[in-house]
């Protein structure tokens, strides 16, 4: 089983829901054309054992060059290499290449697939089903949030290696229900909307090496046009045959020794990869609104064709420049402000001096800000992904303009003299560099061209560095009381099977002892309860402080069951009547010390407090903070103008503290004094609205009090009445909680009367 759950998400800023922002998801309002689009989750599985965007940076900003010599259960590339390929007929000219390891596995029961049907699935389907995923869990956004919603699915995909070892493998008898679905590309993209339930747009892109970028064009133009509030777009490539290398080796496209050397004067060719890659696009400001994690902003997108040139794969150095333009003066952008390029770079004689020439004209010459750009290629780490080249050079391009460091670009030494790179103010870093600080918000441009001619490019920007003006004094108040650490902390963990929970437990292990001491562990638990899918598989760990999360992972890791940790198994079947049920009680349990303990440890619980204390303050003379503090002798929750208000109030913060800890109800009810607290969280009354009703309610009952009494009575409901026919009146049937249970009210000689009997 290969497949367990996504990365462990560290945050390097707590992320947040506000109430609504699950229901929000589904509205899809039409944005202008060229309004930002955020990303705001990244999953990846790029040769390196690149398979998060951490690893992967990580990766890049260690300069690592990840290909490898062509696997044997790929090829036998010692008996096909030839150093002529170009004129030996079958023959492959390349060494090496970018390849993933266990590129077959597949966890097929996390997704509902049976092992049948799996096997005859293309492995790039499978690779993106599970970076898929990884996205989503990155973002923090669940499963079950979004099913049914109209979410988008772009991929990127031209690769047909699978089918067609199929084909040459199996008889026509061995042709069974599932191979199409297993093969068509269309599917790669079908199957991801179908195994998640996602109602928008799902579409698979071929434009060859600029497929997955064109993806990316293709879901904003989604977005803004309301087809989607929300798109998962991705790329893949997988190398399971030869033959594409043995014509790519004719066509002298492939470098000898397998390394893209980009911009190099030794430049020779590209090296060929395999992968995945997927990123989570929002509408910016449903991103800010819904205080998501956002790694950067795509400002602007653009695609065109070179059209007529000397061959069908000669690029256009004029139809990329005129895209170029395009992108920038509809984004209102200017070039000169872009500090990073990602270019398609792929190392070809024919190719780099192109796009360098295209790129000059936009960016270098003519261009009053001398000011450099640097300029590199993720093809030099990875090697050339072909149809999701676009998305990995995307992601590489988010990373450093969310980190703020322009990473390494490898395999250059000696600048091809074709070039001209200083002249157009081009810098090739050898090294991690600091993004320039110029005053400019950090921007990057991505290039992805296909060989038949289809250009694309992306701009990217730096996030906001706050969500100021898009969200309420309210929603930033709770923010605040979230961010505030509690008395303990809590951390959720759930799988799909018992080795998969110990495994992901583990991992959780390993970031935590992983002494980052910047870690926000609040945040880090919040964002485990709370953006995360829950499976059935459990384990829970509470621990005061972030060592005695270790210690009790450290037990767990021995088979010990430590006090607060708990393993469980619950019974998760994805439908909402499944989820609790969240149930208001009237009065009865209050009693003087209510809710303390919660008041001096739990930072948002006491939030929830306060909030109905400034409600009730608009009509009450008396204050609901300094009545649930007093002592046990000068108490007045014996009086129902102080406990009914302190009841809604506690139970109000309660409701709050579980929703903000993960819990969302399936069904909210209320009985008697607790309709009240009911009705607000079930979003029917606003706070004031629910404070005013329950305050007047027991202001009205105070005025009464002691002027009757009622009791609860193990009776049906004839015999009930049966009981107050003869007293004229003074005893009112109040409530039939039951076919044996009732509540009768009234004059309090006459009830204790009927209480006797």
């Amino acid at each position: 089983m290969r497949h367990i759950a996504s990365e462990v998400l560290v945050l390097e800023q707590p992320v947040m829901l506000d109430d609504n922002a699950v229901a929000r998801v589904a509205h899809t309002d039409v944005h202008p054309p060229h309004a930002p689009v955020a990303i705001v989750g990244i999953g990846c599985r790029f040769p390196g054992n690149a398979n998060s965007a951490a690893s992967f940076w990580q990766l890049l900003t260690a300069g690592v060059d990840a290909t490898v010599p062509v696997p044997a259960d790929r090829w036998n590339n010692d008996l096909l290499f030839s150093p002529d390929a170009m004129n030996e007929p079958g023959t492959v000219g390349s060494l090496r290449g970018g390849f993933i390891d266990g590129i077959t596995k597949f966890d097929a029961c996390f997704f509902g697939i049976s092992a049948r049907e799996a096997a005859v699935m293309d492995p790039q389907q499978r690779m993106l089903l599970e970076t898929s995923f990884d996205a989503l869990e990155d973002g923090g956004l669940t499963l079950q949030s979004l099913r049914g919603r109209d979410v988008g699915v772009f991929v990127g995909i031209a690769s047909g290696d699978y089918g067609q070892i199929q084909s040459s493998n199996n008889s026509r008898e061995h042709i069974g229900a599932h191979t199409n679905t297993g093969q068509v590309l269309c599917i790669a993209a079908n199957r991801i909307s179908y195994c998640f339930d996602f109602k928008g747009p799902s579409l698979a892109v071929d434009t060859a090496c600029s497929s997955s970028l064109t993806a990316v064009n293709l879901a904003c133009q989604s977005i803004h046009a309301g087809e989607c509030s929300m798109a998962l777009v991705g790329g893949v490539n997988a190398l399971l045959k030869p033959e594409p290398t043995i014509g790519f080796s004719r066509a002298t496209m492939l470098a000898q020794d397998g390394r893209c050397k980009t911009f190099d004067a030794s430049a020779d060719g590209f090296a060929r990869g395999e992968g995945a890659g997927v990123v989570v696009l929002k509408r910016l400001d449903d991103a800010l609104r819904d205080r998501d994690r956002i790694y950067a902003v795509i400002k602007g997108t653009a695609v065109n064709q070179d059209g007529r040139t000397p061959s069908l794969t000669t690029p256009s150095a004029d139809a990329q420049a005129d895209m170029l333009r395009q992108v920038y003066r509809k984004a209102s952008i200017d070039p000169g402000s872009v500090r990073y390029i990602e270019a398609h770079g792929t190392g070809t004689p024919v190719g780099d001096p192109i796009e360098i020439r295209a790129l000059g004209d936009v960016f270098g010459n003519g261009q009053t800000n001398a000011r450099p750009h640097f300029i590199g290629s993720v093809k030099t780490n990875i090697g050339h992904l072909e149809a999701a080249a676009g998305i990995a050079g995307l992601i590489k391009a988010t990373l450093a303009v969310h980190h703020g460091v322009v990473p390494p670009n490898r395999n250059f030494d000696t600048e091809n003299p074709e070039l001209g790179l200083s002249g157009h103010h081009f810098v090739v870093p050898v090294e991690t560099i600091a993004w320039p600080d110029d005053g400019c918000p950090r921007r990057a441009g991505v290039n992805s061209f296909g060989f038949g001619g289809t250009n694309a490019h992306a701009i990217v920007e730096e996030a906001p560095t706050s969500a100021a003006g898009k969200e309420s004094d309210v929603c930033a108040e709770t923010a605040t009381a979230e961010d505030k650490e509690p008395a303990a902390y809590l951390l959720p963990i759930s799988a799909r099977s018992d080795e998969a929970l110990k495994e992901l437990a583990l991992r959780h292990l390993s970031v935590l002892q992983g002494g980052e001491p910047a870690l926000d562990l609040n945040g880090y638990c919040r964002a485990a309860a709370r953006r995360r899918t829950h499976h059935h598989c459990r384990l829970v760990v509470l621990g005061q402080n972030r060592d005695e999360l270790v210690a009790k992972l450290e037990d767990y890791r021995r088979g010990l069951e430590p006090k607060g940790l708990l393993l469980g198994k619950a019974n998760v079947l994805d439908r909402p009547e499944d989820s609790p049920v969240f149930v208001f009680s009237g009065m009865g349990p209050q009693w003087w010390a209510m809710g303390r303990q919660l008041l001096q440890v739990e930072p948002l619980f006491r939030h929830w407090i306060e909030r109905c204390d400034a409600a009730f303050a608009e009509f009450a003379d008396w204050s609901l903070l300094q009545e649930l503090t007093r002592d046990e002798a000068s108490s007045r929750m014996a009086e129902t103008q102080i406990s009914q208000p302190a009841n809604f109030a506690l139970q109000v913060a309660l409701g709050e503290l579980w929703r903000a800890w993960g819990l969302q109800p399936a069904a909210i009810v209320g009985h008697s004094a607790g309709e009240a607290a009911a009705a607000y969280m079930s979003g029917m009354l606003g706070l004031e609205e629910a404070a005013r009703a329950i305050f007047h309610r027991a202001r009205l009952q105070h005025q009464v009090s002691g002027k009757g009494k009622m009791i609860a009575a193990a009776l049906e409901l004839e015999d009930a009445r049966a009981a107050i026919a003869c007293h004229d009146g003074k005893v009112s049937l109040a409530a039939i909680n039951g076919a044996s249970s009732v509540t009768l009210s009234g004059d309090a000689e006459l009830i204790v009367a009927l209480s006797e009997q």
